[in-house]
Parts: C-alpha cells; sequence; structure tokens
C-alpha cells in the first residue's frame, strides 16, 4: 500500500529527484526540508530511491494526523510516521519520540520551520534540529528543497492539482565545533533556500 501510494503521488506530482552528491544506502541520517504542504512527505519519500528509503520515517504534527481514521491509519499503517506533540503539557519534551526513533536505528524527514509556510522560501527554522544534531553527532543531516508543491497542494486544498514537482537534495551539512544554535539554525536554513535557487 505505501508503495501505491508514493507511485500515485510520482504520477500527479512527478516528484522528480535531484541530488547535489550522491547519498550511499545504509546511513543513518534527518533529511530537513522546506515546508509548504500536506504532500511534501510523501513527495520526499517518493523521490527517494528505495535504497536509500529503507527506514525513513516521517516526523509530523499529531493533532494533524491522529485527527480521523484515514489520517490515522496513513500515518500509522502506511507511513510508520513519527507523531509529536506541538502542545505539549508542561515538562514534556516534544522531542522524546524522535530521539527514540533515531536511537533504534531509524531515518527521518523534518520540516524544522515547525508548521507550513506559505511561500516557497522557508521561514525561521526552531531549536529542534540544532538539538538532535548535538545529540546524535553520528547521523547524517542532509537539507532538501520541494518546488511547486505549495502549488500542487496549496493550504486549504484537500486535492492535489498535477504539476510537476521536484525535491533537490544537498550533500551532508557539516558540523561545525563550537557554532551556536543560531549560527547553525541559519546555515541549516541557507543550505535549503540555495537548493531552491539552483532548482
Amino acid at each position: 500500500m505505501r508503495g501505491l501510494l508514493l507511485a500515485l503521488v510520482r504520477l500527479v506530482v512527478g516528484a522528480y529527484a535531484r541530488f547535489s552528491e550522491t547519498l550511499a544506502p545504509g546511513v543513518q541520517r534527518i533529511y530537513f526540508a522546506n515546508h509548504t504542504s500536506h504532500v511534501d512527505t510523501l513527495a520526499i519519500l517518493a523521490a527517494l530511491p528505495l535504497e536509500l528509503r529503507e527506514r525513513v520515517r516521517p516526523v509530523a504534527a499529531r493533532d494533524y494526523w491522529d485527527a480521523d481514521e484515514i489520517r490515522r491509519y496513513v500515518a500509522q499503517k502506511l507511513l510508520n510516521v513519527v507523531l509529536i506533540d506541538r502542545a505539549h503539557s508542561e515538562g514534556a519534551d516534544p522531542l522524546e519520540p524522535v530521539r527514540a526513533a533515531l536511537a533504534a536505528g531509524d531515518s527521518l524527514i523534518l520540516f524544522p520551520e515547525g508548521t507550513r509556510g506559505e511561500r516557497a522560501v522557508p521561514g525561521a527554522f526552531k531549536s529542534g534540529l540544532f538539538r538532535l544534531a548535538e545529540e546524535f553527532p553520528e547521523v547524517e543531516l542532509v537539507p532538501a528543497y520541494l518546488g511547486n508543491l505549495n502549488r500542487a497542494m496549496p493550504k486549504g486544498r484537500l486535492i492535489l492539482v498535477p504539476l510537476i514537482c521536484r525535491a533537490a537534495f544537498g550533500g551532508t551539512l557539516e558540523r561545525v565545533a563550537g557554532e551556536t544554535k543560531e549560527a547553525f539554525l541559519a546555515r541549516a536554513r541557507d543550505a535549503v533556500v540555495k537548493l531552491g535557487e539552483m532548482a
């Protein structure tokens, strides 16, 4: 079923992939991208070759994907989503399920803006990516840019519009010793923006 769903996404929106460098299979990664549509997760999964897609889990908001039975089925049974609570109770850490997935050896798809933006250019990144990068230094960080998906499924729409969309993947974002959170997040966002400029 997952394969059929991703094939449908490729048929409707293309999800054509372009890689700045070769990504070796069998390496644990966090793919981080701009976020403009509810189909973004599916587009990244559809764009990744099968050998890179293995054990890749999207990170998404529980309040959206747990809202009804259909979304819950897609999230849990087809996409194996790591669900996080955006409206967490005091003292709770929304990154705990993400840490558990990384500790188990899974790769992740993350949208550091935290919510969908109205424009193709990403907004400021939240601190989660920085925290995970520090706690899991062995996990590669790979920027990605999704183009045209904000037009293929605009905010508030439930049906995909057939458009040619693209997914550009950059090279691994290197860690810089002693880098501040603000500098890291700005550099990570710039990596995504530059992919969009080249796409």
